[in-house]
Parts: structure tokens; C-alpha cells; sequence
């Protein structure tokens, strides 16, 4: 029986899926699996049973990713699970700072027991006048699942859509409208769009790239909108630029001490993801990689381990040997293999940074004495005998 724990209220459309191999405990300590969403993970203690993390999310700043890989331990997320919740907010975000929408909604409290405020309001409201957003310039950084499915729904809204992302997978490419202009420099971004909304994941090579330089290169007036993580922006860069007039609307889904008090700030309350489909979505993917990967070794959707797909095991056996990507690793592991005796009917291996994974189908089971001298090979952090 496989035990699996959560840390946080995890969708019953997703642990519904686990069959009757697997149950639910309180115990993080017995755990195999661990499914969570916005738990602070960096401070505790793994035992030496847990296998795989899988965040029902994209964001995984609240995993500690290297111990993990060090000791083994793969951790998925759930890539576009929820784009769909996070372009719906983006685009409301787009008309809230488009049209004054929350100061209109504002005053309508503070004069409600006025009488006469259907007349009133005839009056009050050209204070509350905004822009229309078709026609106007979107520059969406990130064409990933939700970059990609903002720029769809705002071209479709009769946007001029300009699309950066020097990665962009040929998945992604394949499902762009057509008329999203796909664009080469980020600079052109900058000093050419409106609108600018940025869906990148925060890396040392993203941290405050929304920062002074980049602001200003924009245009007078332009509104900026993070709904991907905090610290993609400057937040002092941006407290000049909004003072500045530079930026006319700042709308962010991450408010922090300082951006929730500056004016013309738009902070929304981490709302992206927080729709039911969103949730139940991500739940399921991650309980189906949880899944696959503890009954048969497969990874998929990993951010610390290579992707890597054998499908269901036909053979007597299955080994999965985590190692530093160093030389001379699959030499040993065959070696060791061969060493013991047993044949090696299929086998594959994959690299991430300074991380490697190696799959091996095994035309008889390994006893446990070459079981013990793979783990005993230098540069080998974890053995697992699948089947």
C-alpha cells in the first residue's frame, strides 16, 4: 500500500483517481508521495520513504528543489493546468486598469443612500472614463501555456498582440493565433506596446527584469501586469515610474507591503489560479504523475529531474538509478549489472544541469547484493527497485 500525504486541501477530482494501492495519510513521515499547493516545504524533514513532491500549481518557490534532487526525490508541477483561470484574470485585469471599473464601483458605496443617484450618478461618472482595449498594443513576455492563451483571447478581443519568448517550444508555437506577431527582442516590447503582461517563471536570469532600464523604454502611459511572481518587478523601479506618469496602472496579482500602498496600483489577492477548474485541474495532473511515476518509474512535468518515458514495465524487472550527470556513470551501472548477472533488455538515460536519471528494464530481477554496489557507486544518490 502506498501512502500518500497532503500538506495542503488537495481537490477530491484529483485523489479520487488514486485506486485502491494507495491511501491518505497525517503521517508525512510514511509518506511515498506528497501532494501540495502552497505549503512552505524549505524547513522540513524528508524521511527516507518519500519519493516524489507533485505541487497541484506551476510555482515551486515553496519547495527546496536541490535537497530534493540530491536526495532523490522528484518533484513535478502542473504546467497549464490552470491557464485557463490565469487568462481570464489577466484580461480582467487588462479592463480594470483599462476602465476605472473599482473607483466607479467605490463610489457607487460611498453614495448609496443618496435618493436621487440615478441623477447623480449621470454626472459623477465622466470622473470614472476609460479607454477601450481593442486596437490597442498587448506585448505578452513568456509564451507558455498561459503567455499563450493570453495572447490568443487578446487577439481575438481585436488587440495587436506582440509575443516575446526566445525558448518557445514548438508545442506552444503550433498553438498561437496566427496574429500575434511573434517578436525577437524584449526591447521592442518595451517601447512599443500599451499593455505589457509578463508569464515567465522567476529565475536569477528573471529576477527584477521589470526594472528601471526596462521602464524606461516604455511608452508614457503604458500599464504593466504581473500575474507570474512578485519579484519579476522592481518594486522601487515601479514606485518611480507610476509617480513619474510612465506607468499609468500597475496591476499585480502578488500584493507586498509596498505595491498594495502605492497609487495606481491594481493588487488583486493571488486570485489566478483560484478558480475551481483551476483547482480541480491541477489536482488531477498531479495525483496521474504522481502516479506513473511511483508505479513505473516514468517522469513527466519534473523541475528538478529530465523528463523520461518507458511506459509500463513488460519485463521482469525495472531499476531507476539517480546520479550526478557525470562521465563514466552508465559504464558502472552496466558494469555493475552485467557483474551480477542480469541482462539489460531496454534501457534509457536523461540529463537536467547537474542531475541525471537512468531507467533500466532488467530481463531478471538484481538480488540484493548489486542492488547495494549500484548505490555504493560514487556519484549515485539514490537506487530505486520499481519492480
Amino acid at each position: 500500500m502506498r501512502k500518500i500525504h497532503c500538506l495542503n486541501a488537495i481537490s477530491k477530482y484529483g485523489t479520487d483517481l488514486l485506486t485502491a494501492d494507495y491511501a491518505l495519510t497525517d503521517d508525512l513521515g510514511q509518506a511515498e508521495g506528497v501532494l501540495v499547493r502552497s505549503t512552505v516545504m524549505h524547513d522540513m524533514e524528508f524521511a527516507d520513504s518519500l519519493l516524489a513532491i507533485a505541487r497541484a500549481g506551476a510555482g515551486v518557490n515553496n519547495i527546496p528543489l536541490e535537497r530534493c534532487a540530491e536526495n532523490g526525490i522528484v518533484v513535478f508541477n502542473t504546467p497549464g493546468a490552470n491557464a485557463n483561470g490565469v487568462k481570464e484574470l489577466v484580461l480582467a485585469g487588462m479592463l480594470l486598469a483599462a476602465r476605472d471599473i473599482t473607483g466607479g464601483i467605490a463610489w457607487c458605496q460611498e453614495n448609496k443612500n443618496d435618493e436621487n443617484i440615478a441623477k447623480t450618478v449621470e454626472k459623477a461618472k465622466k470622473a470614472f472614463a476609460g479607454y477601450e482595449i481593442k486596437g490597442k498594443k498587448l506585448g505578452v513576455i513568456g509564451l507558455g501555456a498561459i503567455g499563450a492563451e493570453v495572447a490568443n483571447a487578446a487577439a481575438a478581443l481585436g488587440m495587436e498582440v506582440y509575443g516575446y519568448d526566445p525558448y518557445i517550444s514548438i508545442h506552444a508555437a503550433w498553438g498561437l493565433s496566427r496574429d500575434v506577431k511573434h517578436i525577437t527582442s524584449v526591447d521592442s516590447i518595451y517601447q512599443e506596446c500599451d499593455y505589457i503582461t509578463v508569464h515567465v517563471p522567476l529565475m536569477d536570469a528573471t529576477k527584477g527584469m521589470i526594472d528601471e532600464k526596462a521602464l524606461e523604454q516604455m511608452k508614457d502611459g503604458v500599464v504593466v501586469l504581473n500575474f507570474a511572481r512578485d519579484r519579476l518587478v522592481d518594486d522601487d523601479a515601479m514606485e518611480a515610474a507610476l509617480k513619474s506618469g510612465k506607468v499609468r496602472r500597475y496591476v499585480t496579482d502578488f500584493p507586498n507591503p509596498k505595491s498594495v500602498n502605492l497609487e495606481h496600483v491594481i493588487a488583486i489577492p493571488h486570485l489566478g489560479a483560484s478558480t475551481e477548474e483551476s483547482e480541480d485541474n491541477c489536482a488531477k495532473m498531479a495525483v496521474k504523475e504522481m502516479m506513473d511515476y511511483l508505479e513505473n518509474g516514468n517522469i513527466r512535468n519534473s523541475v528538478n529531474y529530465p523528463n523520461c518515458d518507458m511506459g509500463i514495465c513488460r519485463t521482469a524487472s525495472r531499476v531507476a538509478v539517480f546520479h550526478l550527470n557525470i562521465p563514466n556513470m552508465i559504464g558502472q551501472v552496466t558494469g555493475t549489472l552485467a557483474s551480477g548477472n542480469v541482462n539489460i533488455s531496454d534501457m534509457t538515460n536523461k540529463s537536467r544541469d547537474k542531475f541525471a536519471y537512468t531507467l533500466l528494464d532488467l530481463e531478471s530481477p538484481a538480488d540484493e547484493a548489486t542492488i547495494g554496489k549500484l548505490k555504493n557507486i560514487e556519484g549515485v544518490l539514490r537506487v530505486r527497485v520499481i519492480k
